[in-house]
């Protein structure tokens, strides 16, 4: 069947499949080469994202040079420290089990970047909503995900960084914003039951709760 060719009355499982497959990965990568054509159609697959005004205010920095991610876990290990020093009781022994990277076990790490300026100086339907521009990006990310996870492979998003601080890493020039570090690889198995849920952090939030008919209703967190 054509790719542009549209199934009416029947649905791909597969899709849900992978959706509700996908884990944040820490302590699963095995470190085994991603093959070049693989990374391609998962980098094809987040640039293929909806974009405000089409805009497409993303890109990709491929990092895999052993020095810049030491260099990288060691920041994310010492914002992990400061986070940890927030916390006591029961909260502190909680996190102190959890696994918050894989930056030194994945094959190598993609950081999606956010380009504001990129389709102005009039971006078509961004001018009330100034952050559609940043949810595109966040689009492009969950489409890297999920084609990632379909490619079995297994992603991982770091946020214990400070902008500046990578910025400056990696060269990125001013006024553009690195939004996601992502260490991607090939893993043992994907968890059935995401991290911060199987070690006590949060559980999952039923969907009835988050769903509302017609207006805003009380809910409990």
């Amino acid at each position: 069947m054509p790719a542009n060719v549209i199934m009416r009355g029947a649905v791909n499982t597969d899709l849900y499949d992978v959706i509700h497959r996908r884990r944040d990965v820490r302590a699963q990568f095995t470190g085994a080469p991603v093959p070049d054509d693989t990374l391609h159609r998962i980098l094809a697959a987040a640039h293929a994202a909806p974009s405000v005004g089409y805009s497409q205010p993303w890109d990709f920095i491929v990092v895999r040079d052993p020095e810049t991610r030491h260099r990288f876990h060691e920041h994310v290990s010492a914002e992990r420290d400061t986070f940890a020093g927030t916390l006591t009781g029961e909260a502190a022994e909680r996190f102190a089990r959890i696994k918050i990277d894989g930056v030194r076990e994945s094959t190598l790490s993609i950081v999606v970047t956010y380009d504001p300026a990129r389709g102005g100086p009039a971006v078509l339907g961004r001018h009330a909503i100034a952050d559609t521009g940043l949810y595109s990006a966040c689009l492009a990310i969950q489409n890297l995900w999920l084609a990632a996870t379909a490619e079995g492979l297994g992603v991982g998003w770091v946020s214990f960084y400070r902008e500046p601080w990578l910025a400056e890493l990696l060269g990125i020039p001013a006024g553009i914003r690195p939004i996601a570090w992502l260490c991607v690889g090939p893993v043992t198995h994907l968890e059935s039951v995401p991290d911060l849920a199987r070690h006590g952090w949060r559980q999952k939030r039923p969907l009835a709760d988050a769903i509302h008919a017609e207006r805003w209703r009380p809910v409990t967190d």
